[in-house]
């Protein structure tokens, strides 16, 4: 396993210096109690009963104007006016920084379009690279994907460069086989859990329809998936903590897909195939009382009801779902029925016109949060930055 030795740009080294140290009152990386790679034998540690911060967010860099994309449309680049582009994700960044975050959970999609690892050195990196040692990702579908829309024809990684910029590599480019994403063998792509506090978080990969998958996407059978799945099972059953949180990229429940004749929008997986397959990970975390569920994918915010696995208002059960899309790359249109009420009647709120990073407070038996915009979307007008969301909620324990 070869050593990788990371210069980060100036800006970025000295948010780094500052997390490390705790100048500033930046809380230093050590307070995640998972060890480095995440220590299972960790896992029944008892809680400290502090408060943590966890700040989340999905969807970030744009795909940098280098030449390795000089085929690429110069619509799907960092400079694009459609995007939000370099301005957005360095907004975002230091929004996520002044929160002075224990964690930060990325939520899939920190590197469009295909997340080539000169891509993240050459946009993701220069943004985020100064939190990186605090940060909990998830791979989104620009991670495993290939990408064939608006002229551009660019390969599936599979996670290679996903893994190799959160994991090191070595000379030749490949990625280490454990670390900071978790494992990448083939049989584990990716899915990790750690604890803050009374808190236990569980980052999870839905990007079954790729190759690393063998293009599986049940949770029943003998695939990747299904083994997922059972470690997700076997992953609640051993914890010990009173709230738990998981997040992956494609929701299960949509804000922005409209209803249509087959799947309505609160029905799982009207975004696609992997919030179809990820209601079966719903049933598992409902059944272990999750606190609540992050998801990223669709470019907007939105908080949701309460739900049970079948997309129902559950006030007394259900899990509470963000979407926080919102990360810098661009923005998507929340969707709204023909009689102005959103599409999902279980959206109580969403906000498509600038970016921004959620800030989670992690208290010992409950949790608060709070969004506002950093940024207004391209086109948008300085009164997007007048929307806000906040609130509190409680844990409901793992029994």
């Amino acid at each position: 396993m070869g050593i990788r030795i990371r210069k980060l740009p100036l800006v970025a080294a000295g948010v780094v210096a500052a997390l490390v140290f705790g100048v500033g009152g930046a809380a230093i990386a050590q307070s995640v109690d998972n060890g480095w790679p995440y220590d299972t034998t960790k896992s029944n540690a008892s809680a400290d009963g502090r408060s943590y911060t966890l700040a989340a967010v999905g969807d970030i860099a744009c795909e940098p104007d280098d030449d390795d994309n000089a085929a690429n449309p110069s619509e799907l680049k960092c400079g694009s006016p459609s995007l939000g582009g370099y301005d957005a994700e360095f907004a975002t960044a230091k929004q996520a920084d002044d929160m002075h975050p224990n964690a930060v959970a990325l939520l899939g999609d920190e590197q469009y379009q295909v997340g080539k690892l000169s891509d993240f050195e050459g946009s993701f990196e220069t943004a985020w690279g100064g939190l990186k040692f605090l940060e909990r990702p998830a791979p989104g579908n620009h991670e495993y994907y290939s990408y064939t829309k608006k002229g551009d024809d660019e390969a599936a990684q599979n996670g290679n460069g996903y893994f190799a910029y959160f994991n090191g590599h070595n000379q030749a480019g490949t990625p280490n086989t454990a670390g900071q994403a978790g494992d990448d063998t083939e049989t584990n792509q990716g899915w990790y859990s750690y604890n803050l506090g009374n808190w236990h978080i569980i980052s999870l990969n839905v990007e079954c329809n790729s190759a690393a998958f063998a293009n599986d996407c049940s949770t029943t059978d003998d695939g990747l998936l299904a083994q997922e799945t059972k470690w997700l099972a076997q992953d609640l059953k051993s914890n010990t903590r009173q709230c738990t949180v998981a997040y992956w990229h494609q929701p299960t429940f949509s804000s922005t897909t409209e209803a249509t004749p087959t799947v309505a929008a609160s029905a799982p997986g009207a975004g696609g195939q992997e919030g179809a397959v990820s209601d079966a990970w719903w049933n598992l975390l409902y059944q272990n009382h999750a606190t609540f569920v992050l998801n990223g994918h669709e470019h907007a915010y939105a908080r949701l009801k309460p739900m049970n696995p079948a997309g129902e208002y559950d006030p007394k059960h259900g899990i509470p779902e963000f979407i926080i899309g919102t990360g810098g790359e661009a923005l998507d249109t929340t969707a709204v029925a023909s009689n102005g009420a959103y599409a999902n009647s279980n959206v109580v709120t969403a906000y498509d016109q600038g970016f921004g990073v959620m800030d989670f407070t992690l208290k010992p038996n409950g949790y608060s949060y709070s969004y506002k915009p950093v940024l207004a979307g391209p086109g948008a007008t300085a009164s997007a930055l007048d929307y806000s969301d906040s609130g509190s909620g409680s844990c409901r324990g793992n029994s």
